[in-house]
């Protein structure tokens, strides 16, 4: 399925209405800001693919936050489809990132599941076979409606719910009952989850999002939008505007505001639109929650940033590549995600502006 053509396709056959939403401009041609012409680069194969999806699978048997692992290797297989023309050094990076995951290192797998029954290693194993059948591919949509409908842990229930839905989609022949089954567990999780949680100083601590009453009127001044082009134009301007002075903490920060924005498009652009107008009013709920935090500069140092952006081989090369607690599985969703996103309007220069900040996120 060649999904560029798809998308020019889904523009020329939108009139107006989708679900509810307005969609002019929605999913037009798009060329990639930090694309390379080098042509050299070889991208992950479909292995990763599949391996990502039956740790998706399984990731019910060990948590909900374990859907991270699976997650990023089928993200770290699309970034090749989405950029293939990025220097050999970038693919190797994320393979590396990738391979740790796989191998245990990812802080949302065992490390986080107490006396869990399974190893990170095992989630990637494969499924005895079986026969694919693409229908079943609407089950993981019918889990994700039961919870869409507020924040669930900064958006993960949207985000491991729409790579999946991609994946699956794209590769109709992995849509086997098992991993169909499994992925529906992993988002049956979300259903009683809370929004997730921020950091509100020494004093305040953390505290989750289910606590916190946001100001009324002017709502802290978050823009108000209710479709998928204003969506995706606040959430680039959140890029554009990073300010390293400003550093706040929790509902997963910029990242996860830019994942869960980009999960939503492709729950449009993948034939669930009637999804659409509750997750968007969920992500706005999530923007404001974060947008609401204070700034902790004072604490904890200004915000990290890196000077290289993530898709440029120096990035990878220069011996500076930034580890912390999340980013073996968060560089790579929000590489992806950020693509996904920028892709759903034609603006090219503030998706060029916003991609030269990426890099203040990874």
């Amino acid at each position: 399925m060649n999904r560029t053509m798809n998308r020019k396709e889904f523009l020329k056959l939108t009139t107006g209405i989708i679900g509810g939403l307005s969609l002019p401009g929605v999913f037009g041609g798009f060329t990639h800001a930090a694309d390379t012409a080098s042509g050299k680069g070889v991208a992950l194969d479909d292995s990763y693919l599949l391996k990502g999806l039956n740790a998706m699978a399984r990731a019910h048997r060990m948590s909900a936050m374990a859907g991270h692992l699976g997650a990023a290797v089928v993200a770290g297989y699309f970034i090749g489809k989405q950029r293939p023309n990025l220097d050999p050094e970038v693919y190797k990076g994320i393979e590396a990132d990738l391979v740790r995951v796989m191998a245990g290192e990812s802080v949302f797998g065992a490390k986080m599941t107490k006396n869990s029954k399974i190893a990170d290693s095992e989630l990637f194993e494969a499924f005895p076979k079986e026969k694919p059948n693409e229908s079943l591919i609407d089950g993981i949509a019918e889990a994700l409606k039961k919870n869409i409908k507020a924040p669930r842990e900064s958006g993960h229930n949207v985000i491991f719910a729409s790579i999946a839905i991609h994946a699956l989609k794209e590769h109709p022949d992995f849509a086997t009952p098992s991993i169909i089954d499994g992925i529906r567990k992993l988002i049956g999780l979300f259903d009683n989850a809370h929004p997730g949680s921020g950091y509100y100083g020494k004093a305040k601590g953390r505290i989750k999002g289910i606590r916190i009453t946001l100001p009324e009127g002017e709502e802290n001044g978050t823009p108000h939008y209710t479709d998928v082009k204003g969506m995706v134009e606040v959430v680039l301007d959140e890029i554009i505007n990073q300010d390293p002075k400003v550093n706040t903490r929790g509902y997963g920060g910029l990242v996860h505001v830019n994942n869960h924005a980009a999960a939503i498009t492709d729950l449009a652009q993948y034939g669930y639109a009637e999804l659409v107008p509750a997750a968007i009013a969920s992500h706005r709920q999530h923007l404001r929650l974060w947008r609401n935090l204070p700034n902790v500069a004072d604490e904890f140092g200004p915000a990290p940033f890196s000077e290289f952006s993530p898709y440029t081989s120096a990035y990878w090369t220069s011996g500076k590549v930034p580890y912390d607690r999340a980013l073996h599985t968060h560089r790579v969703k929000t590489m992806f995600g950020f693509d996904e996103l920028a892709e759903a309007i034609d603006d090219k220069p503030n998706e060029k502006r916003a991609c030269d900040k990426l890099r203040y996120m990874m």
